[in-house]
């Protein structure tokens, strides 16, 4: 029996470090790693199905090609067969434009391990090429924290265990981050008071001390309600907002006189009432943390509301006392060099730089190019036709492309809409290094099998591939396939990444993981901005959406069991065959003449899907929950959410309205 450390790459909180137990070349077992301080040993029910995950049936074994695409012809190919397609391709658009221009990628975090960076890496290499920009999921989020702290940064989250208030705003631990409800749960043991704020009445809102239920998109309104109240009673941190803050002076100004309380219970859903209790438990539990959740930024006034809950924490001393602090995401990973991100574009004799396409509109901005028009787009570690909105526009830019190229371990919309897909490695067939969003660890991913069948990492492909593009056209990249997965690790352990986490050589890695230094000293001293809104109108819309064409808000929450479609072919975790799950109050299900589990149309102008009704109670009447599954997923009626929105803006996927008929 061998022993391999591992790291799981989802795009999750977790980032769980994972002990391999390898007998014959064959992965027989995963545990948690009990050496990872955040995780300490434990895994989600995703984690503990990985050894089905590796060697399930339907992962791909070898490259493929259909013809004609979407036909569902595959024919198996080899992998000099696929590279000297796509390099051929990719000659010949430089021949037919004089630049790369026409090729690009879109990629994001199916794996968000280090090396997976190779895909931008290949790109750079061969010069200026078309790819996306921005970030899908936490964005306006960012945004906030960058306008109001000057950073992106998060505490330690095993601190957490020791706050007297925890308060969770949009966010379902419970489901989408497992591993921190330990830390609450401790926290609760020791006496102290956990307050959720959601639209939803979640698995963590059940676990809760004090649940309250505010109309998304009104966090801002309702965070700045209790900041109002809070300046009224004089019952906030004077000596912290008036010595190290900006726009204070500017920003009360605007809740004594331009904030109203009718309108915000209105609009909210929250009674005057439970705002004054909110008031009462920020001002006076000490250490409190917030939690501000992904779910709250996915709307029009994401930014907005983020900011508020960061400026109500300020109010409350979150900042300057020890085991308190405002939970989001944080940036670690821009402490690392990033070689193969950063790997210098090759030089151009007269196109300058590569071009920008934003990732929130990536499809109808790609179809929109010309001189030249994008060609060639390769996917990897992600399936937009399953994940993105606007899926019209993502058919419509596939239709007017000569070759699409897909990285992935399983067959999903994307792939069937793909010319040629290549089988990648999962994490136990690769090398990897891996830092987090939410805890400070890091940790390194070891190869503990060999790769199923013909599978590849995003590496070794960019590696093969660029080699073959300088075969056929000598001096094309400039990548560096001749270094191991193991040069382009250590490439990262620069100096200061070894002081920050304690390393002496990566040796210490394979000992076990490490604990970035605790940087409360930074966080402390940092001068917090206040900043009042300028787009008010927003704010006070109403969220109900009665009488319209489509009536119902449309939330699509993470779920314990998937990420989107990941994991979604385990029969461990899903033993019949899922089916799409809409959830609605019992009041609208009696008026529609809905009954619990039939099957009902959910429609809107971009589409409509079939799904099975479950009437739940606890749901405002305005809103529809609907579970991620089925073949045509719940992404078909999210349109062009981007209106609103700029380049630092996530998607506003909780800004889609639709309706319900049996």
């Amino acid at each position: 029996m061998e022993l391999f450390r591992n790291t799981c790459p989802r795009n999750c909180y977790g980032t769980c470090s994972i002990i391999s137990y390898v007998e014959n070349g064959k992965l027989i077992k995963v545990t948690g790693d009990p050496k990872h301080g955040f995780t300490q040993g434990r895994l989600c029910p995703k984690g503990y199905a990985y050894t089905q995950y590796v060697y399930n049936s339907s992962r791909l074994k070898y490259p493929i090609i259909q013809t004609p695409r979407g036909s569902g012809n595959w024919q198996r190919i080899s992998w000099d067969e696929a590279y000297s397609i796509i390099a051929e391709k990719m000659i010949e658009l430089y021949s037919r434009y004089g630049s790369n221009l026409a090729s690009g990628y879109n990629k994001f975090s199916g794996n968000i391990g280090l090396l997976h960076y190779a895909v931008e890496g290949m790109f750079n290499s061969i010069g200026p090429h078309t790819k996306p920009v921005g970030d899908l999921c936490s964005s306006s989020g960012g945004a906030a924290l960058k306008k109001t702290i000057g950073d992106v940064i998060s505490p330690i989250p095993e601190k957490m265990a020791q706050a007297k208030l925890i308060v969770i705003w949009g966010a379902n631990p419970a489901a989408t981050n497992v591993q921190q409800m330990k830390y609450i749960f401790q926290a609760k043991q020791n006496g102290a008071t956990v307050v959720v704020i959601d639209p939803i009445f979640s698995e963590t809102a059940a676990k809760a001390d004090i649940y309250i239920q505010n109309k998304p998109g009104t966090d801002a309104l309702l965070a700045y309600g209790i900041a109002k109240i809070m300046i009224e009673k004089e019952c906030y941190e004077k000596e912290y907002v008036e010595t190290n803050s900006q726009g204070w002076a500017e920003f009360k100004h605007y809740l004594i006189n331009e904030v109203n309380f009718p309108d915000i219970c209105h609009v909210t859903g929250v009674q005057f009432e439970v705002m004054k209790e909110l008031a009462s438990l920020f001002s006076t539990i000490k250490p409190g943390v917030t939690w501000s959740g992904l779910g709250v930024q996915r709307n029009k006034n994401g930014e907005i509301g983020i900011q508020a809950i960061l400026s109500l924490s300020a109010m409350s001393g979150h900042f300057c006392e020890q085991y308190s602090g405002t939970y989001y995401t944080h940036a670690d990973i821009s402490h690392f060099p990033l070689t193969l991100l950063n790997h210098p574009e090759k030089e151009h004799c007269f196109v300058k730089k590569s071009r920008s396409v934003s990732h929130i509109d990536f499809a109808a901005q790609a179809k929109a190019l010309n001189d030249p028009p994008l060609k060639l787009l390769w996917i990897a570690s992600r399936s937009p036709l399953s994940q993105d909105q606007n899926i019209q526009a993502w058919k419509e830019l596939f239709n007017s492309l000569e070759l699409i190229v897909t990285v992935d371990l399983f067959m999903n919309e994307t792939t069937k809409h793909s010319d040629i897909v290549l089988p990648a490695a999962s994490l136990f067939e690769e090398e990897d290094l891996h830092v987090g969003y939410w805890h400070h660890w890091i940790s390194i991913n070891q190869k503990a099998i060999d790769p199923f069948f013909e599978a590849k990492s995003d590496l070794q492909i960019a590696r093969e591939l660029t080699k073959k593009l300088n075969e056929l056209s000598p001096g094309f990249s400039d990548f560096h396939y001749e270094l191991e997965p193991i040069d382009w690790i250590k490439a990262e352990l620069t100096p200061h990444i070894k002081q920050l986490y304690s390393l002496d050589s990566y040796e210490d890695l394979v000992s076990s993981p490490h604990p970035r230094i605790d940087d409360y000293d930074k966080r402390k001293s940092k001068e917090f901005h206040f900043i009042k809104p300028i787009n008010k109108a927003n704010l006070y819309d109403d969220q109900t959406n009665e009488g319209a064409v489509y009536p119902f808000r449309l939330l699509s929450p993470q779920s314990l069991l998937k990420i989107h479609s990941q994991f979604a072919t385990l029969s461990w975790l899903h033993p019949e065959r899922e089916i799409t799950v809409i959830e609605i109050n019992d009041i609208v299900a009696e008026n529609l003449g809905i009954h619990d589990e039939t099957m009902v149309t959910v429609f809107n102008d971009y589409g409509s899907i079939e799904a099975k009704a479950v009437i739940n109670a606890d749901l405002p009447q305005e809103i529809i929950v609907v579970n991620q599954a089925g073949e045509k997923g719940i992404n078909q009626l999210i349109g062009d959410t981007t209106k609103d929105s700029d380049e630092e803006s996530s998607i506003n996927f909780y800004d889609t309205y639709v309706a319900i008929k049996n």
